[in-house]
């Protein structure tokens, strides 16, 4: 088994982070995403969608999209639960994740992908007017989970998971793109400095 990491990107992140918090060590392959390794003939033959994270399993299948390759990992290791306890609380995890994958990480990528100088190849063609559209709807979602937040510990009830995880690469994303949590958000903050404090968040 071998997992195809790329750095600083936010899905492949999600992955470590969340092996992280089940202790589970799996051996990274390196893919220089900045050099366009990942769109080389070889890592295509892998995954011809060009995207990271993927896991290769020693029957040569080929997972990709960093929560698929999540669940694999949450059925083979149960303990701790990161995707809920039960089948509420599984359901409630998942709608927060999707909330926050769509209405954070995706507005903030956007961002990222069309704005950011880096990406200008990447990215084409690269719309800047859509990248800066985008940045309201990443602090609008921000000042939504503060209210949901001043109720709760985590983004979906009162354990840490993978909702948290997700969330988490999304503010950290927003670094590169020069978007801050708004100073008011007193609940966003609390959250963010007590989930980045945690061990698994250095993966």
């Amino acid at each position: 088994m071998k997992l195809y990491d790329g750095g600083r990107a936010p899905n492949p992140r999600r992955v470590r982070i969340f092996l992280a918090e089940k202790g589970i060590t799996v051996p990274l392959v390196p893919v220089d995403l900045g050099g366009l390794e990942h769109k080389g003939a070889a890592f295509t033959a892998l995954n011809p969608m060009q995207r990271l994270p993927a896991l290769a399993l020693d029957d040569g299948t080929v997972l990709t999209e960093s929560i698929a390759i999540c669940r694999y990992f949450e059925a083979l290791h149960p303990q701790p639960p990161l995707f809920g306890r039960d089948p509420q609380d599984r359901a409630v995890v998942e709608m927060w994740e999707r909330r926050v994958e769509f209405h954070l990480l995706t507005p903030v990528s956007n961002v990222f992908r069309h704005s950011h100088p880096a990406m200008k190849e990447m990215e084409v063609p690269q719309v800047p007017a859509f990248g800066e559209a985008s940045r309201p709807k990443a602090v609008a979602f921000l000042e939504f989970l503060d209210g949901e937040l001043s109720r709760r510990p985590y983004v979906a009830g009162d354990r840490y998971s993978v909702a948290d995880i997700t969330a988490l690469v999304s503010v950290d994303f927003m670094k590169p793109v020069k978007l801050a949590v708004p100073d008011h958000l007193a609940h966003v903050r609390r959250w963010h400095a007590e989930v980045s404090a945690r061990p698994s968040a250095k993966a």
